[in-house]
C-alpha cells in the first residue's frame, strides 16, 4: 500500500468515525452501531471508499486481541470468586443452554454438520460485551440488579468465547483422515503450558526490570511485547492469537502493574476496537439483505427471541431477579456479540463452515447488535408506562400505634436513623416507595416498614403524622424530597422536619419551605476526610480537628448569608470568594501563638467522627 493510498484510507476511516459515532451515541444507540453503520457506508457494497478490505481487516483482528487481554487482566481469582454463584451459575447455564439449543437446531433443521451445529450454537451464545456494558453505563444501571447479573453472565460469555476460539483449531485437524491430530494437539497443550509458566516466573521481573528505567514509552512498548508476543506464540503452535493475549492478561491480573499496563494499552485497544467493528461493517453483505429479506429477518427474529426466552426465566429463577429486571436482562443479552465475529471467520478459514454461511451470520448478529439499543429503550419505556399506570402491589395498610417519629425513605440514610431509634426503643413508622428496597428490607424484619409514596396525604393521615413529633426526609431524590416537604409543612406545620439535602441549591430550597437546617448528605463524611488528609500530610491530629471545625462553623454561617441570595448568581459568587478570603484569615490567625495558647487552654473540639452519619 504505497502512502498516497494509505493516508486517503485513514482520512475515510476518521471522517467516518468522526461522522457515525456522535450520531449514534446522540441517540444513545452506542458508539459500536456507529462503526458498524461507518464500515457498511465506506465498504464496498455502498460507496466503495475503501477497496483493500482483507488488510484492513488483519490489522483490525489486533484490536480483538487487545481486548481480550484486558479482559484477562480484569479477570483476577479474588474477583471470580467473589462472583463465582453468578458467573458460574447464571453465566453458565446461559452459555450451556443457548449453544445446545441452537446447535441442535442448526444440525436437525437446516442439516449441519455435527462440528459446524457446535460452533455456530457457541459463538450465537455469546452477547455483546461492548454493547451490553455501554448500554448499562449509560442508562447509569451498572450497579442494579439486573445489570450486576448482566455483567456477572457477560463475565462468564468472555471465558467460554476463550475455549470456543481454541477450539477451533483442534475441530479443523480433527477433520484429517486419520482423525484428530495428536502431534498437534501436543503441540497446542505445550505452547499453553509455556505461556502459563514462563509468563508466571518472568513477567514480573521484566516488568520489575522496565519500572526502574521510569520511561512511559519503555512500559508502553513493554506491554505491547507481551501481549503482541504471546498472540505470535500461540499462532506458531496451531492456535488463536487471541488465546495468547487472553493468558498474558490472566497471568498479570494479580500484578501490581496491572493498572499500569491496563491504562497504555486503553488507548491502542480503543482505536483499533473501533477499526475492527468498521472491517466488520465492510465485510458485511448488505445485498444479501436485500436479495432474502425474509430469511435474514426470520433468522434475526428467531434469534432474539430464543435468547431471550431463555435467558428471561434464568433471571428469575436462578438470579432472583423481578419480572420486570429479568425482561431488561433479556433485552440486553439477546442479541449476538462482537466474539461470534472471530469464531465465525476462524471457522470459515477452517472450512468448518462455508464462505455464504459465515457471510449469512455476519448479518444477522450484526443486526441484532442494532436492534439491541433500541429493544433496551422500548422496554423500559414500557415498563415505565405500565408501572405509572397500575403500581405492582397495593400500598401497605398502615397500623402502627401513635409513633414519636416518621421517616420518608429508608434507604442509606433512613436505615442509619430507624436503627437508633429502633435501638432507643423510639416507636416510628418508614415509609418506602421502592418495591426492589421493600423485598430486600422485608427479609430483616422491619415490621416499623410499610410500602407507600410519603408525598401522598392520606399515607400520612394512615401513618398518624398528626401525632409523630418529628419528620425525617431521607428520600434520595430532590424532587421528591420537596415535594414531600411541602406537603408536610402545609398539613403538619407542627413537626419539626429533618431533611437530606443533596446540595447546597437543594438545601436553599429545603429552607424556603422551613426546614431550619437541611443536612447535606456528604458534608460531615467530607469533612472527615478532610481531617485525615491533614493528619496524613503531618498536622497533629488535635490541630486538623480544630481547622476542620472552624471550616464547619464558617460554612454553616455561610450557607446562612448565601441563602438570602442564592437566586442573584453574581452575589453568590461574591460571597464565595469573600468567604474564601475570611477563611483564610482565620486559619492565618490561628497561626498566632497567642491564638493557639487560647484555644489549647479552652475547652477540646468535638470530635468530628462523633457527627459522622
Amino acid at each position: 500500500m504505497d502512502s498516497h493510498h494509505f493516508l486517503q484510507t485513514a482520512l475515510v476511516f476518521l471522517l467516518a468515525t468522526v461522522i457515525a459515532v456522535p450520531l449514534t451515541k446522540r441517540f444513545r444507540l452506542g458508539s459500536v452501531l456507529g462503526y458498524l453503520v461507518a464500515g457498511v457506508v465506506i465498504g464496498p457494497q455502498m460507496l466503495g471508499l475503501v477497496a483493500d478490505t482483507a488488510g484492513v481487516a488483519t490489522i483490525s483482528e489486533f484490536g480483538v486481541v487487545l481486548m481480550l487481554f484486558v479482559i484477562g487482566l480484569e479477570l483476577s481469582p479474588q474477583r471470580l470468586w467473589v462472583m463465582r454463584r453468578s458467573v458460574f451459575g447464571t453465566g453458565l447455564l446461559q452459555v450451556l443452554a443457548t449453544s445446545l439449543i441452537i446447535g441442535l437446531a442448526g444440525y436437525y433443521l437446516y442439516g449441519l454438520t455435527t462440528k459446524a451445529a457446535a460452533i455456530i450454537g457457541g459463538s450465537l451464545a455469546l452477547s455483546s460485551t461492548a454493547f451490553g456494558l455501554q448500554i448499562l453505563a449509560e442508562r447509569k444501571e451498572a450497579g442494579s440488579a439486573y445489570g450486576r447479573q448482566a455483567f456477572a453472565i457477560l463475565l462468564f460469555q468472555d471465558l467460554a468465547a476463550i475455549p470456543l476460539i481454541a477450539a477451533v483449531p483442534l475441530l479443523a485437524s480433527s477433520n484429517t483422515k486419520h482423525g484428530l491430530d495428536l502431534v498437534a494437539s501436543a503441540r497446542t497443550i505445550f505452547g499453553i503450558l509455556a505461556v502459563v509458566v514462563g509468563g508466571r516466573y518472568l513477567l514480573r521481573p521484566v516488568f520489575r526490570f522496565v519500572a526502574r528505567a521510569n520511561a512511559v514509552e519503555v512500559s508502553t512498548a513493554t506491554a505491547l511485547l507481551v501481549v503482541m508476543g504471546t498472540a505470535w506464540l500461540m499462532e506458531v503452535v496451531g492456535v488463536s492469537s487471541t488465546l495468547g493475549a487472553f493468558l498474558a492478561g490472566v497471568l498479570l491480573a494479580d500484578s501490581e502493574y496491572r493498572h499500569e499496563l491496563e491504562s497504555h494499552i486503553e488507548p491502542f485497544k480503543g482505536l483499533l476496537l473501533g477499526l475492527f467493528f468498521i472491517s466488520v461493517g465492510m465485510s458485511m453483505d448488505v445485498l444479501q439483505l436485500l436479495h432474502q429479506p425474509l430469511m435474514v429477518a426470520a433468522l434475526v427474529g428467531l434469534l432474539l427471541l430464543l435468547k431471550g426466552a431463555l435467558l428471561w426465566p434464568l433471571g428469575r429463577i436462578v438470579g432472583g431477579l423481578t419480572r420486570s429486571d429479568a425482561l431488561r436482562l433479556a433485552m440486553l443479552l439477546a442479541c449476538g456479540g462482537e466474539f461470534a465475529f472471530v469464531v465465525l471467520k476462524q471457522a470459515m478459514e477452517a472450512r468448518l463452515i462455508t464462505a455464504k454461511q459465515q457471510s449469512l451470520l455476519v448479518l444477522v448478529i450484526t443486526l441484532t447488535m442494532a436492534l439491541t439499543p433500541v429493544l433496551v429503550v422500548l422496554c423500559a419505556k414500557l415498563l415505565d408506562s405500565v408501572a405509572e399506570k397500575k403500581p405492582t402491589r397495593e400500598y401497605d395498610e398502615i397500623t402502627a400505634d401513635a409513633p414519636r417519629v416518621i421517616i420518608a425513605g429508608f434507604g442509606r440514610v433512613g436505615q442509619i436513623v430507624g436503627r437508633v431509634l429502633r435501638a432507643q426503643r423510639v416507636p416510628f413508622v418508614a415509609l418506602e416507595s421502592s418495591i426492589e428496597q421493600m423485598d430486600t428490607l422485608r427479609r430483616f424484619n422491619n415490621t416499623s416498614l410499610f410500602f407507600g409514596d410519603p408525598a401522598r396525604a392520606d399515607l400520612l393521615r394512615a401513618a398518624q403524622a398528626d401525632k409523630a413529633e418529628v419528620f425525617v426526609l431521607a428520600t434520595d431524590d430532590p424532587d421528591a424530597n420537596l415535594r414531600i416537604a411541602r406537603l408536610v409543612r402545609r398539613q403538619y406545620p407542627h413537626l419539626k422536619i429533618v431533611a437530606r439535602a443533596r446540595n447546597r441549591q437543594h438545601a436553599f430550597r429545603l429552607m424556603d419551605l422551613g426546614v431550619e437546617m437541611p443536612v447535606r448528605e456528604t458534608f460531615y463524611s467530607s469533612l472527615k476526610m478532610t481531617r485525615m488528609t491533614l493528619e496524613s500530610l503531618g498536622l497533629s491530629s488535635e490541630l486538623a480537628t480544630d481547622r476542620v471545625d472552624r471550616f464547619r462553623e464558617h460554612d454553616i454561617r455561610l450557607l446562612k448569608a448565601q441563602y438570602l441570595v442564592y437566586d442573584d448568581d453574581a452575589r453568590l459568587t461574591q460571597t464565595s470568594r469573600e468567604a474564601l478570603k475570611d477563611l483564610m484569615h482565620i486559619f492565618d490567625a490561628d497561626d498566632d501563638p497567642v491564638a493557639k495558647h487560647e484555644r489549647e487552654t479552652s475547652e477540646p473540639s468535638k470530635d468530628m467522627s462523633e457527627e459522622e452519619e
